[in-house]
């Protein structure tokens, strides 16, 4: 007589092959062996010893993807429980919380009073970009771990501190370049790092064009909205709708445009095939179209494209046309990947299976579930802060390239632009007091 255990786990695995190979596209062989590393870590990861083996977890900042975030921590692992959560904006607070039909989340408008709680092992970092390194710091000062959305910082020198800081810790980080998470993409770049393309000469990053410019009107600050604390380290402005919540993207005392949000995603990818995390860009230079000259305006670019030289001689290009994705070309052919679907100039590319002394990259099934599986285990993220900081620093790279005009010359060890004064100027950024970039 078969046992019903292993009749029901046969069944799961089938389905899971099925949903990999059908449903995302992957070859048969790579789908097997996610499984099969699925299988591996769950039977070996460790859990974390500690009160009924909870992890408290604080949610900052609570728009879409913050909900987002916060919510699939707890219903991805059931060990993880929301104790808190913030945001400067009173009424989005309270949907949030109403809407996630958990119990228990005590409300915070001030990221640093729910900082102050001794009981709460990790945060979610979900802001606008230029909050990310002054929360990022404050919380893993303040013995917490860390999972901050991208792009990680503002500025390259924001990217710098969080990295000085995070060095001198002993909290987990991860970034929200979630697409390392993916099956799909973790495939491209293995296949690329392991020759099947040849050489490397062009990276395509589609990203999408910005908004067209138009010209807003100030307004009234809406009830529950603590705008002041929402600038936080920028410049002071009357209250422009379009300036917050959602659109804050599209605004460059914020963040960057189509650059820092779907390409701090695509960049990324593109860095971890081409085998320069750790390194980047020697020479980036741009041309771009609608920029925004008006205060009361968006400040980004309608079009653009950005063409970054690497140290093997291959080139990325980021660009505002094109489908969406990433389109790797080598002497051997193409792969093009995007999060629907992964294909080649020839299908034998992905059919043909890896040997098995190949080169691995380090793999996740979830990011979410990855950063909350190593906050137990202790264990290096699929994207720590010295990733993302390299994956955002090519996007400020860029903006800063539309920004001045310039063939610009970068020097990826000493993060400094060896050929123009103007451009170094841009690596860093005045805050508005009281805040200040403290990592001494």
């Amino acid at each position: 007589m078969r046992d019903k255990g292993s009749l029901s786990r046969r069944g799961f695995l089938n389905r899971s092959l099925a949903a990999l190979t059908l449903g995302a596209g992957l070859p048969t062989w790579y789908a097997r062996e996610a499984i099969a590393r699925e299988e591996e870590a769950a039977a070996s990861t460790p859990r974390r010893i500690g009160p009924n083996d909870r992890i408290t977890l604080g949610a900052i900042g609570i728009g879409g993807q913050g909900f987002r975030v916060m919510t699939e921590a707890v219903q991805k692992r059931k060990n993880v429980q929301l104790v808190a959560a913030c945001d400067v904006d009173a009424n989005r607070l309270a949907d949030a919380i109403t809407r996630s039909k958990l119990s228990g989340i005590e409300p915070y408008e001030d990221f640093r009073a729910l900082l102050d709680r001794k009981d709460i092992d990790a945060v979610t970092v979900v802001t606008p970009d230029h909050w990310h390194a002054l929360i990022t710091i404050a919380a893993i000062r303040a013995g917490k771990d860390v999972y901050c959305e991208k792009p990680m910082t503002l500025t390259i020198d924001e990217g710098k501190a969080v990295l000085k800081v995070a060095n001198a810790s002993r909290q987990i980080m991860q970034v929200g370049t979630q697409q390392r998470s993916d099956p799909r993409f973790h495939l491209a770049c293995e296949l690329v790092r392991n020759g099947r393309l040849g050489t490397i000469s062009r990276v395509e990053t589609r990203v999408g064009s910005n908004p067209k410019q138009k010209t807003f009107w100030t307004g009234s600050i809406p009830s529950g909205l603590h705008w002041n604390f929402w600038l936080g380290q920028t410049p002071y402005v009357p209250y422009i709708k379009e300036r917050c919540h959602y659109d804050f993207r599209w605004w460059y005392e914020y963040s960057g445009g189509k650059l820092t949000d779907w390409g701090a995603h695509h960049n990324d990818i593109a860095q971890w095939g081409l085998g320069a995390d750790e390194t980047g860009p020697i020479a980036v230079e741009a041309t771009s179209t609608g920029v925004g000259t008006s205060r009361y305006g968006y400040s980004v670019p309608v079009d653009f494209t950005v063409t970054y030289t690497y140290a093997s001689g291959a080139t990325l290009v980021s660009s505002s046309k094109g489908k969406n994705g990433i389109l790797f070309q080598g002497d051997l052919g193409w792969i093009f990947v995007d999060r629907a679907k992964i294909e080649a100039s020839d299908p034998k590319l992905l059919e043909e299976p890896l040997p098995s002394n190949a080169t691995r990259l380090l793999t996740s099934p979830d990011h979410i579930r990855n950063f909350v599986e190593c906050v137990e285990t202790r264990n290096k993220p699929v994207c720590d802060p010295h990733i993302g900081h390299r994956s955002g620093t090519v996007c400020h790279l860029g903006n800063i390239a539309i920004r001045t005009g310039e063939s610009l010359k970068w020097d990826p060890s000493a993060e400094q632009f060896t050929n123009s004064d103007r451009a170094n100027a841009m690596l860093s950024r005045p805050m508005r007091a009281p805040w200040r970039l403290d990592v001494a």
